[in-house]
C-alpha cells in the first residue's frame, strides 16, 4: 500500500519549479532549434553548405536578458524568488521581465506537487510529473508558434505505452495501445474530411500525434471527454478573442493548448469528470 505524506507533496513540488525554469528555457528554444535544423536540412538537400553559427541548444549559451544580452548569474535564475526579489526586472539594464515566466514556474510546480500528494514519490508519481511536464512546454510552443514538436509528442506517446506495459499506470496496455490509434486517426478523418469540403488546413499534424499521446496514457475510453473538453474550452477562448480583437493573422488559434488543458485536466480528476463538468 503506498504511503504519501505531505513531505512527498513538498519535495515533488520543489522539483516542479525547477523543471518549470528548464520549461521555459525549452519553450523559447526548442523551435529556435527546429528551425536551424530545418535550415540546415534544405541546405543540404540544394547542395548549399550549410550556416555554420553559434553552438545554440537546450544547455548552451547560457540564459541571458532578451533585452541587453546580460548573462544570468545563478542567484538570478532561482525560480520564483529571482522574479520577485528583481521586482520583475533585469538588474543588469532594468528591462521588465514578462511575467509568464514565473507563471510557468508556479503553474509546474503546483501540478507536480498535486502528482506528489496524489501518488508520493513513486514511479507512477514520476511518469505523471513527465506527462504534465510535456503537456505544459507542448502547450505554450503550440501557442507561441502553432507548432507542436514531434520531440515532445513522439516521446510523450511512447512513455504513454511504455507506463501502460509496465503497470506503472491503471491504464492497460490494449487500452493504451488501440487509445493511440483511435487518437490518432480521429482527427486525422477529421483533417481529411474539412480539408475535403473547405478546401482549408482546420489543424496540424501535431494535433494528431498529441491525441494518440493522450489516447496511449488515458486508454481509448477517455477520447471522447478529452476531446469534448478540448473543443469547448478552444471555443469560448477563440469567442473572447474575436470579441477583443486579439485573434491572429487568419483568424485561427492553435487547438494543442486546448488538448494538454483538458489532458491535464483528465489528470487532475479524470475523464468523467469532464463529461461532468461540461454538462454530459
Amino acid at each position: 500500500m503506498l504511503v504519501v505524506t505531505g513531505f512527498d507533496a513538498a519535495l515533488s513540488g520543489l522539483l516542479g519549479l525547477l523543471i518549470g525554469s528548464f520549461l521555459n528555457v525549452v519553450i523559447y528554444r526548442l523551435p529556435v532549434m527546429l528551425e536551424a535544423r530545418w535550415q540546415a536540412e534544405c541546405a543540404e538537400l540544394s547542395g548549399k553548405p550549410a550556416s555554420t553559427g553559434a553552438h545554440f541548444n537546450l544547455m548552451v549559451p547560457r540564459s541571458r536578458c532578451q533585452s541587453c544580452s546580460h548573462t544570468l548569474s545563478w542567484f538570478e535564475n532561482i525560480p520564483v524568488l529571482s522574479y520577485v526579489l528583481l521586482r520583475g526586472s533585469c538588474r543588469h539594464c532594468r528591462a521588465s521581465v514578462s511575467l509568464r515566466y514565473p507563471t510557468i514556474e508556479l503553474a509546474t510546480g503546483a501540478l507536480f506537487f498535486w502528482c506528489g500528494w496524489r501518488w508520493g514519490i513513486s514511479a507512477t508519481g514520476l511518469a505523471w510529473c513527465g506527462f504534465a511536464a510535456a503537456l505544459v512546454a507542448a502547450a505554450m510552443i503550440d501557442w507561441d508558434t502553432t507548432l507542436l514538436p514531434d520531440d515532445i509528442t513522439l516521446p510523450l506517446l511512447w512513455a504513454g505505452l511504455i507506463v501502460a506495459g509496465l503497470r506503472v499506470t491503471d491504464v492497460l496496455l490494449l487500452d493504451a495501445l488501440w487509445g493511440a490509434v483511435a487518437g490518432y486517426l480521429s482527427l486525422w478523418l477529421v483533417y481529411w474530411g474539412f480539408k475535403l469540403v473547405t478546401g482549408k488546413k482546420g489543424m496540424g499534424f501535431g494535433d494528431f500525434k498529441l491525441f494518440a499521446a493522450l489516447g496511449a496514457w488515458f486508454g481509448w475510453q477517455a477520447l471522447i471527454p478529452i476531446i469534448l473538453m478540448a473543443s469547448v474550452i478552444g471555443a469560448f477562448v477563440g469567442i473572447a478573442m474575436k470579441m477583443s480583437s486579439r485573434l491572429r493573422e487568419g483568424g485561427y488559434i492553435p487547438f494543442g493548448p486546448f488538448l494538454a488543458g483538458a489532458g491535464l485536466t483528465a489528470m487532475l480528476a479524470g475523464p468523467r469528470a469532464i463529461l461532468h463538468t461540461i454538462g454530459l
